[in-house]
């Protein structure tokens, strides 16, 4: 069977020991696939593979607020990032919830019937734009850490597929007949379903408690998730010198949320600086990510775990600059614990 990666050679799961083999137990249990390859192709990192499990799993899983609404967000999210494994993937996911009339209006390119899904949906969408979809939220207060958390945790996982994985969610894109998408949908119906304890990712996290997390989060598992995150994505910028690192910073900070185009003059060249023009197609245009671009930047040093680190720095740089436009402090946000 071909694989789904690319540029890289994850272990596989069967081998998987440690932390790693304790993720992937979470995720079969309560996200119901037991070796998704958005977080297998994230496995020669450990460090980078539970907070980012955990930020999916505390907001999108276990956060507040319906599933189905968190999905159609997810979905917003990743048509807006031109994503076609991760809108194939919410896609079926909205099947799982029982859902399937807003699932198929979705595949066809339709807007939600229900008036509140569709606001959600245009909301999402319009999150790729720094200052397009601040509050007011088309969704309660109360429920920003899940909503929040789950467009964030996938601006992230939306790049780190577009980079590192074929388009392809099932082979030879059996996801885009009906019935193949209804039917893996149905099969993931009982653990879409089942009700989740927020918090319980929290255990897989490394190293010392990682803060608070964003004012919209703060005080909840989603917050510190993200923060984990964070901090782990930040190792990546060890990878750039200081030049490399301002370059990306300063081109992701005075981004518009656009599509770069194919002329895109600020992108340095493969043989002038190799990792900040990785990193920086990681946060704004990962799917035009090349054999050759790696290769430029590839030493023998270069394992798939510094490849990983690399991408997921661009990606999150992205990330960051996506949360600052869209945060803002819950008031009487209740703790989950």
């Amino acid at each position: 069977m071909t694989s789904p990666f690319r540029h890289t050679e994850p272990l596989p799961p069967a081998s998987a020991t440690g932390r790693v083999a304790e993720v992937y137990e979470q995720i079969a249990r309560d996200f119901g696939i037991a070796e998704p390859s958005t977080f297998v192709v994230l496995s020669s990192a450990p460090e980078l593979l539970a907070p980012a499990w955990a930020l999916m799993r505390e907001s999108l899983i276990a956060g507040p607020g319906a599933r189905t609404g968190k999905e159609v967000a997810a979905l917003g999210v990743s048509l807006a990032n031109k994503c076609p494994f991760c809108v194939d993937a919410h896609t079926v996911l909205l099947h799982a919830t029982g859902d399937h009339a807003l699932a198929e209006r979705l595949a066809r390119g339709r807007e939600p019937e229900d008036e509140t899904h569709a606001r959600v949906l245009d909301w999402a969408r319009r999150t790729r734009v720094p200052g397009a979809a601040g509050e007011p939220y088309p969704f309660p207060r109360q429920e920003a850490p899940g909503y929040l958390g789950t467009v964030l945790a996938f601006h992230f996982i939306n790049r780190i597929a577009s980079a590192l994985l074929t388009e392809n969610l099932l082979p030879a894109g059996a996801q885009r007949l009906r019935p193949v998408r209804s039917l893996v949908g149905r099969s993931l119906s009982r653990a879409v379903r089942r009700p989740a304890v927020p918090g319980t990712a929290l255990a897989l996290l490394d190293g010392p408690a990682p803060g608070a997390g964003p004012d919209w989060a703060a005080g909840t598992p989603v917050g510190t998730a993200y923060a984990a995150l964070r901090r782990a994505a930040t190792l990546g910028a060890g990878l750039l010198d200081e030049e490399e690192q301002a370059l990306v910073r300063d081109t992701v900070a005075a981004w518009d949320g656009s599509h770069p185009s194919l002329s895109w003059h600020g992108l340095p060249g493969r043989d002038e600086l190799p990792g900040a023009r990785l990193a920086l197609l990681s946060a704004l245009a990962p799917y035009r990510i090349t054999d050759e671009d790696v290769a430029a930047w590839r030493r023998p040093e270069h394992t798939d775990h510094c490849l990983v680190h690399l991408v997921a720095h661009g990606a999150f740089t992205a990330v960051d600059h996506v949360e600052s436009t869209l945060s803002s402090p819950v008031e009487g946000l209740t703790r989950e614990t």
